[in-house]
């Protein structure tokens, strides 16, 4: 829907899993997801990881940091993950968007970025991919972690353990206002990496594309595909931070 829907077309969310399966079959629907979970498991962990370092960098001696230092952790940790992962991302853009027998696999699909692209490619919407990720992962994490010490503080006095129907709540709410705040350039980053593989597509900059996304489609168009992305928040990203506050207590990390 980021890449594919307009005005004229009207794609929605079931129109879309139609042709998906009517192009590639049921399998189609998966198309992708091993460069994802590949990505995604280093991603976590830098991100995770380096909130913590960062996070107590910033205290120093102090008891609890404040939400706009969580920001700075969260933000800075975010644009860290990315910046390693990258070309991880562009790679999961092209196989999820191909068409079916386009490539091989993912060496293939990587190998030919790279004859006929060059590696700059692998880069392509890193600039939109950064300025969003500062504020998705800012709000996300420094919200997260408000939303849970706020309820620890109120009703939970003797247990460091808020249970999972309030961490699911909590990483719902937080991963929510983080796409709210940076979905414009999720959309123009994923855009960005897709222009090349789209034909007729025009190649164009991130201001360049934010114009033309504006002229052809106006404001809505900037949020093109944002009610599949929120269906999905519950199952993956919530999830992710049970994962998270189990294996952080598992090890004996405490967070402050």
């Amino acid at each position: 829907m980021q890449v594919h829907a307009s005005k004229t077309n009207r794609l929605n969310i079931l129109g879309g899993l139609r042709s998906m399966v009517r192009e590639g079959g049921v399998r189609s629907l998966w198309r992708g997801n091993g460069i994802n979970v590949l990505k995604i498991a280093p991603e976590s962990a830098i991100k995770f990881m380096a909130y913590e370092q960062i996070k107590r960098a910033i205290r120093g001696q102090q008891e609890t940091l404040h939400v706009q230092e969580r920001f700075v952790a969260g933000s800075l940790a975010g644009a860290t993950a990315q910046t390693i992962i990258y070309p991880m991302e562009v790679l999961k853009t092209r196989l999820t968007l191909r068409r079916t027998g386009q490539y091989k696999g993912l060496l293939d699909c990587a190998w030919r970025i790279l004859e006929q692209e060059g590696p700059r490619a692998f880069y392509r919407g890193y600039l939109p991919n950064v300025l969003g990720i500062i504020p998705y992962a800012g709000i996300d994490l420094a919200v997260y972690e408000t939303l849970k010490n706020q309820w620890l503080q109120q009703y939970s006095h003797d247990s460091a353990d808020p249970g999972i129907l309030v961490l699911l709540a909590c990483g719902t709410i937080s991963s929510t206002c983080g796409q709210i705040a940076s979905y414009p350039l999720a959309l123009v980053r994923t855009r960005m990496q897709a222009q090349a593989s789209v034909e007729g597509a025009p190649q164009l900059s991130m201001l360049g594309l934010l114009r033309h996304i504006l002229s052809q489609e106006g404001v809505p168009g900037l949020y093109r595909g944002i009610a599949p992305n929120f269906m999905k928040v519950i199952p993956a990203v919530s999830i992710s931070y049970v994962v998270y506050e189990n294996m952080k207590q598992a090890l004996g990390v405490t967070s402050r």
